[in-house]
C-alpha cells in the first residue's frame, strides 16, 4: 500500500503517478487532497472548473462533474486510466482511496510526499 501525502503536489502528476502505481497492482491511498495544487492563474482556473459544473445534463444525462474535494481527486486519477468501465482500468480504480485531511488509521505510517517547492502561480483546491 502506497500513501501519498497531497501536500503541494500538482493534481496532473499526482493523478499520473497515482494511476501507474495503482495498475501495477498497487493500493493507493490520497490523504491531504485539500491542499493538491493546481497551477495556472487562479481566475482562469476558477472560471474553468464553475463553467463544467453549469454544463451538468438533465437526469441521466452527463458529463457529471464532482463538487467534493476527494471525487475531483478520484476523477482526475480516472482519467490517466486505459479504461476504468472494464478490464484492468476498472480493477486499478477500485485500489484507489482518496481522503480530505488524514484519517486515523494512517497518521503514524509512511507517506510519499512531493520534495519539490512550486514557484509559480497555483491555486489548492480547498480554495475553488
Amino acid at each position: 500500500m502506497k500513501i501519498i501525502d497531497g501536500k503541494s503536489w500538482p493534481l496532473g502528476r499526482l493523478a499520473n503517478y497515482a494511476a501507474k502505481e495503482s495498475l501495477k497492482g498497487e493500493e493507493i491511498v490520497v490523504v491531504n487532497c485539500e491542499q493538491i495544487i493546481i497551477t495556472g492563474n487562479k481566475k482562469n482556473i476558477k472560471e474553468k472548473f464553475e463553467e463544467r459544473r453549469r454544463r451538468i445534463g438533465s437526469g441521466q444525462k452527463g458529463p457529471k462533474y464532482p463538487r467534493t474535494i476527494e471525487r475531483i481527486v478520484k476523477r482526475a486519477i480516472r482519467g490517466m486510466l486505459p479504461n476504468h468501465r472494464k478490464g484492468r482500468g476498472k480493477e486499478a480504480y477500485k485500489r484507489i482511496k482518496c481522503y480530505k485531511g488524514v484519517p486515523e488509521e494512517y497518521h503514524e505510517s509512511q507517506k510519499i510526499i512531493n520534495k519539490k517547492q512550486n514557484k509559480t502561480k497555483f491555486v489548492q483546491l480547498k480554495d475553488l
